[in-house]
């Protein structure tokens, strides 16, 4: 006898227990219907939200995941600060019709005796984020690698602001063979030019106003392309960065399929910023 979960499309639902997400998700794969995945630490924001609101549009249901991953946290401090507002996520989420929220405990998504079998990132977390974050990516590969198990969607949705995460997750989807599609979506900005983070909650007006030379620097390595090779234009944009208040972590400019260091133009770059803005870590990207 199949069973049936009771699924009711024109609210949004939400799950805390792994098993009755699963059951609710079979339901609908034996009527043929399409799931999209959009995984995320909470705090959400409009950025969040136009992933989201892509992933329903293009998919008979989403799955929206609010999880705050411990394993990717090299910094205790930073995950005790990391915000945690489901009150307010479901709030931004209510016109969400077809939607599933996955908010669950560490050991729904950990549990024990678990047969994960860690991978090799081989360069892509050698550099820039795994560099200054070690453990950082073999946290996000465990993390989403559960994740992908318990939803297994049709297509997943990541926002490209964390470009070398994006990568990783692509790495992970070929290398444990899941038939996702991941779908990298543009960077959402404030009209200021400040790129959507839930780690701008944490800053004061006047903080917001410092981090903006993220973005001026990234408009001036655009502007520089033509005048300078990849060495050459990283040092201006430090000096140029160095005019704001940040603490500069790393600019480099990197291929954008290996993230090693780019020589020249030939191939398609990005540029990678990661600072602190007080005790708050901010990261941008632009594609050159």
């Amino acid at each position: 006898m199949t069973y049936y979960y009771n699924i009711r499309m024109s609210e949004l639902q939400l799950f805390h227990e792994k098993s009755t997400l699963i059951a609710a998700l079979k339901s609908l794969r034996i009527a043929q219907k399409t799931v999209g995945f959009v995984p995320t630490m909470g705090a959400l924001h409009r950025g969040h939200k136009a992933l989201i609101d892509r992933a329903a549009k293009e998919n008979d249901v989403v799955v929206i995941s609010i999880f705050v991953n411990p394993t990717q946290f090299n910094n205790q401090e930073d995950l005790a600060m990391y915000p945690r507002t489901l009150e307010a996520d479901m709030e931004l989420l209510n016109d969400v019709k077809n939607g599933f929220v996955y908010a669950p405990k560490v050991i729904d998504i950990y549990p024990e005796n678990t047969d994960f079998v860690p991978m090799n990132l081989e360069n892509l977390d050698s550099v820039m984020e795994g560099e200054h974050r070690p453990g950082h990516f073999n946290g996000v590969v465990h993390v989403v690698h559960n994740l992908f198990e318990i939803v297994m969607p049709d297509k997943a949705y990541f926002g490209q602001k964390d470009f070398q995460q994006l990568a990783v997750i692509r790495a992970l989807t070929k290398h444990y063979n899941f038939p996702i599609e991941i779908i990298g979506c543009d960077t959402l900005r404030e009209t200021s030019g400040l790129a959507m983070s839930s780690r701008n909650m944490r800053l004061s007006v006047q903080e917001k106003q410092d981090a903006l030379i993220i973005w001026e620097t990234l408009q001036f390595i655009k502007a520089n392309k033509e005048n300078f090779n990849p060495k050459e234009l990283t040092q201006q944009a430090i000096s140029h960065f160095k005019n704001g208040k940040l603490t500069l972590e790393y600019l480099e400019i990197v291929d954008q399929t290996s993230l090693q260091l780019a020589t020249n133009w030939e191939h398609p770059s990005v540029c990678c910023i990661a600072a602190f803005c007080g005790k708050v870590r901010l990261i941008d990207n632009l594609l050159l």
